[in-house]
């Protein structure tokens, strides 16, 4: 059986002091590493060091990536009724979804006009996921659409998906998201124009919003007015606001 230890008083004492002198020496520590942070200069809406510690996880994340990883799929029966809405960014101005048109901007500088009804003639997709928002919540909702990588296919654009890069905005700009190009020619990335087999709504990002299950919500966006590759990386509405550029789940 151990014996117990027994210690005086003056052994109390000491060992007292000396985890409080430890104690308030990481207090210390930490409020002068926050002024420190508070002092470096700020790169795309953040401090350098958080944005250099952002980057490390970007890549982190994006060097695990593959088309073999796909999100998990439900019975569309667990879907919910009314997907909640993620913000409401670039969608303020009224649009008149019959006259929508997409504008596709190609490597060589060409632009093509494709309307809602051009899209919808494309191979259909549908998916049930659990769309997550980078504000903490999740939900199941079903959508429907074109893939991406049939949409690439049927307008020809196999050297534009072969950059680095595509970039996406609302019609009035106000909006506007950079991708990897592995992520967008991921198979269960859509080019949406359906929630619950019914014409999106306004709130959703009518006539055409992106789904990609492999992103947070913030990377979904909605009501796409223009398309466009790159080798370098495009704007990014969040990134300029100290977010991650990848926000990869």
């Amino acid at each position: 059986m151990t014996e117990e230890k027994l210690y005086t008083s003056s052994e109390i004492k000491r060992k007292t002091i000396i985890a409080f002198t430890g104690f308030l020496l990481f207090i210390i520590g930490c409020i002068a590493a926050w002024q420190w942070l508070q002092h470096q200069p700020k790169k795309a809406g953040v401090v350098q060091p958080l944005r250099s510690a952002l980057h490390v996880n970007e890549l982190l994340f994006s060097s695990l990536f593959s088309n073999n990883n796909l999100s998990r799929e439900y019975d569309k029966k667990l879907a919910v009724p009314f997907a909640r809405v993620n913000g409401n960014y670039g969608l303020n101005d009224a649009l008149d979804t019959s006259a929508y048109i997409l504008k596709l901007i190609r490597n060589n500088g060409d632009t093509i006009f494709i309307s809602i009804n051009e899209i919808k003639r494309l191979p259909k997709t549908e998916i049930t996921f659990d769309f997550k928002c980078i504000e903490g919540w999740n939900q199941i909702s079903h959508w429907g659409g074109v893939k991406f990588s049939d949409f690439i296919k049927a307008y020809h654009l196999e050297e534009e998906a072969g950059l680095q890069f595509t970039g996406m905005e609302t019609p009035d700009s106000k909006y506007y998201i950079g991708l990897d190009n592995k992520s967008m020619m991921h198979p269960q990335t859509l080019l949406c124009y359906e929630l619950n087999n019914k014409s999106l709504p306004v709130k959703q990002g009518a006539p055409l919003r992106l789904i990609i299950p492999v992103k947070y919500g913030v990377k979904h966006l909605k009501r796409i007015g223009t398309i466009f590759f790159n080798n370098d990386r495009p704007r990014d509405y969040w990134y300029e606001r100290g977010y991650d550029y990848y926000c990869g789940l």
